[in-house]
């Protein structure tokens, strides 16, 4: 079936991103599947994640169905755009229609993609993972695909002002090898063994990262433990 909107979509990011000379350093794209269902599952530290998430499968000729938010869908700009790429909205009041939806697209063989977190983390580090993801792949019978993503936040993220117009940014994206998930497993044990290998992605993602801040006003993308002046996991919470 011809890909009216998701490719013409794909090009003007990629044109989008060449024209800001973006440095996008990605490896291990090689584990996403030529053909057949998977889940892709990333962090999520930006608005833009799902672009470049999908930038990963490229090489491999494969295009990601992201589950988001249902508001993204009303927007009218960006809802005929989703619904045109075949994203599958969200409602986290009514789960189960989006669940029945990625679990039909896995059957049909699409990759759909899943930030576990459910929200940007604004602290930058990983935040707990809901079990849906390990669910879906369990039903289907597809695998889990590991990813990370780093460097994002500095163009567009929650609590920040949106910095498209900033140019020479570096974005860096690691894919893991697969992830199974057996049906007879617990779906919570499998998370916890996804949720392992996507830190350790996001941690070689943040050693391979060109930059580092010179000075303290440019730390708020740093998480604390790396040396930044982005808040701690507690003290999102507490503001929360």
């Amino acid at each position: 079936m011809a890909e009216l909107v998701y490719r013409p979509v794909i090009g003007a990011a990629v044109t989008m991103f060449k024209a800001l000379d973006l440095k996008i350093d990605t490896k291990g794209s090689e584990y996403i599947p030529r053909s057949g269902g998977a889940v892709l599952v990333s962090n999520h530290i930006s608005y833009l994640d799902f672009i470049f998430a999908g930038l990963a499968a490229l090489p491999q000729k494969r295009l990601v169905r992201f589950m988001a938010k249902d508001s993204v869908f009303r927007h009218r700009v960006s809802g005929p755009l989703m619904r045109g790429m075949k994203h599958i909205p969200v409602d986290r009041s009514q789960g189960e229609a989006a669940y029945s939806h990625a679990l039909d697209s896995l059957r049909a063989g699409e990759i759909i993609g899943v930030f576990p977190e459910a929200t940007i983390s604004q602290s930058f580090t990983l935040k707990s993972f809901k079990s849906g993801a390990a669910r879906l792949a369990q039903e289907a019978g597809v695998p889990l695909i590991p990813m990370a993503v780093w460097g994002t936040q500095r163009l567009w993220t929650k609590g920040q002002p949106k910095n498209l117009k900033r140019s020479h940014i570096p974005v860096t994206i690691r894919v893991g090898e697969p992830v199974t998930a057996p049906r007879d497993q617990y779906a919570g044990a499998i998370t916890r063994r996804l949720r392992e290998r996507v830190q350790d992605l996001l941690e070689a993602a943040q050693r391979s990262y060109p930059v580092r801040p010179k000075d303290g006003n440019d730390t708020w993308w740093v998480p604390a433990h790396l040396g930044g002046t982005a808040p701690t996991p507690a003290e999102v919470r507490e503001a929360g």
